[in-house]
């Protein structure tokens, strides 16, 4: 075998290593967050010694080897710094990164309650089932847990609770981007809809920002019951599948990539019927998939679109030949894309 070609089959194996063990580095970063690792450091103002994570630690015993070992492989991550051989020749140090940030409980902006639905059991073991999803159809949710994910999130509220938390720490992320860049999109709508907006978070933030706007919340009876009272909206509890409200414009964001094309032709014509013909229009907040991109997000959209395949049924993240078809069959004239600075992208859709 010619010198390069060994090469090039040493960096295939060295690949699928990483990857085989991939999943150890998203546990790893699970642990940070169940042990408050992130927190613990931030209290301290700045970086800190590995026994004094330990005591921050909720626990009598802290292992201070493992935890040790935790920390080595997230600073290789870069989620963690750390300060080797202080001049004063004391302890190792570690710190906060522009990653680690993230994981802070008590900020605005945190993906915490993200991580943890993620990596929590009943989210994990529909990925298991992603063969049989190639093989037979079918959901890989239905598959690990026998009913689908929104029958699951009604009957068991610490799923639901779990949901709601990680779809509202999105909100914040996905809202704040909007704010700083759409700001011309909203200053001119009298009244919105968000569906599926859950217990209401993103309508929230709109109607704080632009006090004129008259806000609906419009998502299933089970999801309002547990959305608080929030100033300038109201509460629907309903199916988007039936009916949407009036209003002269339609929000949604991570709605339509939970459904088939079918299903979003449904929900995009009750959208279309729920707006003036003129000047109306829907907002949708999602993913526009491309397959070759140097985007800042990299592989996440891929990765995001076969969770989608294990989780809902027909859900999909699409392209923008897969957006245009389906706003066009739905009985949209015209549509817009504008690019913020997060996971999604803003598309506007015209009736006319």
């Amino acid at each position: 075998m010619e010198p390069k070609e060994s090469m090039a089959l040493l960096q295939g194996q060295a690949e699928i290593w990483q990857h085989l063990y991939g999943v150890v580095d998203s546990m790893a970063l699970k642990c940070a967050i169940e042990l408050g690792i992130a927190d613990i450091i931030h209290s301290h103002g700045g970086p800190i010694t590995l026994r004094q994570i330990a005591l921050g630690i909720d626990s009598p015993s802290p292992h201070i080897p493992y935890l040790a070992r935790i920390m080595r492989l997230l600073v290789r991550k870069n989620i963690f710094t750390e300060h080797r051989h202080p001049p004063d020749g004391g302890e190792t140090l570690y710190g906060l990164t522009q990653t680690s940030r993230w994981l802070l409980r008590d900020v605005e902006l945190s993906l915490v309650p993200m991580v943890l639905m993620r990596y929590h059991p009943w989210q994990l073991a529909p990925l298991h089932y992603l063969s049989h999803c190639v093989k037979e159809g079918g959901t890989g949710f239905k598959k690990a847990h026998g009913c689908e994910i929104w029958d699951f999130a009604s009957k068991n509220p610490e799923y639901n609770n779990i949901f709601n938390d990680a779809m509202a720490c999105t909100t914040k992320i996905v809202m704040a981007a909007i704010l700083a860049e759409y700001k011309d999109g909203l200053g001119c709508v009298g009244s919105l809809v968000d569906v599926g907006g859950g217990t209401g978070g993103m309508i929230a933030e709109i109607v704080n920002a632009y006090p004129h706007i008259k806000g609906i919340n419009l998502d299933l009876p089970h999801v309002v019951a547990i959305a608080p009272e929030r100033p300038g909206v109201s509460h629907v509890g309903g199916n988007m599948f039936d009916a949407i409200p009036n209003a002269d414009a339609i929000f949604m964001k991570w709605v339509l990539h939970n459904w088939s094309d079918e299903h979003c032709m449904k929900i995009l014509k009750n959208c279309r019927n729920a707006i003036p013909k003129k000047g109306g229009k829907v907002i949708i907040v999602d993913v526009v998939l491309e397959k070759e991109s140097n985007d800042l997000f990299g592989e996440t959209p891929m990765a995001l679109d076969l969770c989608m395949m294990a989780y809902t049924a027909g859900g999909k993240e699409r392209t923008e030949l897969e957006w245009k078809k389906l706003l066009e069959e739905a009985g949209f004239g015209g549509y817009k894309i504008f690019k913020i600075p997060t996971l999604t992208s803003i598309i506007e859709a015209y009736p006319d």
